[in-house]
């Protein structure tokens, strides 16, 4: 999903600098800026943005894509994948954006995106871990909206379905298909649908969608 995102915005012209611990597997477009960063060295990210800021200048947007969805039981998943899970979904966006968003307010302009996702509302089986950080997202998407907006800064979360990428590859073939079924237009949604909503919320068209989550899960929450 990440590559999808990054390809998008280089396509709509947007300068963009992709963050991963290592390089992707597929190559992404020449106009994208590859930087290696472990996101749950949290202690790090301030200095990581400085060394951004002063390569690439002022930052315009934020998309916090990077997480974990390790599957469990609650009752027999091990304390430090809980850890885990609350570490790079939760504390390491919450840190980069707080170093991120104040450039943005000295810019007095920003654009911030946290990927989110429909189970922190609905629930799902061996995801309870997983949901409780994607709601923590939620709330945190809507507060800061109302932190930084008189800047200029919009902040929303998109709330994905069950989309085929590596999270989801656990899945069988009869879950995906059962998923699409309960989905109003029968089909699950791409990763270029999110890459897409991504990208508008950034241009000028999403200049006035701040402290809203946007679900794209092709009807399953209808």
């Amino acid at each position: 999903m990440g590559l999808a995102i990054a390809n998008s915005l280089a396509a709509a012209g947007y300068r963009v600098i992709a963050v991963a611990r290592s390089g992707p597997e597929q190559k992404p477009m020449e106009s994208i800026e590859f930087r290696s960063f472990d996101l749950n060295a949290i202690s790090e990210i301030g200095r990581f943005v400085s060394g951004v800021r002063k390569e690439y200048g002022p930052i315009y947007g934020l998309v916090n894509n990077a997480g974990i969805g390790t599957a469990g039981l609650l009752a027999m998943m091990r304390d430090v994948q809980i850890d885990a899970l609350m570490r790079l979904n939760v504390v390491s966006p919450i840190t980069m954006t707080k170093h991120v968003v104040r450039t943005m307010m000295v810019e007095r302009a920003g654009r911030i995106v946290n990927m989110a996702s429909i189970v922190a509302s609905t629930g799902y089986p061996g995801l309870s871990v997983y949901a409780a950080t994607k709601a923590a997202l939620v709330g945190f998407t809507r507060s800061l909206a109302r932190e930084v907006g008189e800047f200029g800064i919009t902040v929303n979360a998109l709330a994905p379905g069950f989309v085929t990428t590596q999270m989801t590859q656990d899945l069988t073939d009869v879950q995906r298909e059962q998923i699409a079924r309960r989905s109003a237009l029968k089909r699950l949604p791409e990763a270029s649908d999110i890459a897409g909503t991504v990208e508008f919320l950034l241009g000028d068209k999403g200049r006035n969608i701040t402290g809203t989550t946007l679900t794209i899960d092709a009807g399953t929450t209808a």
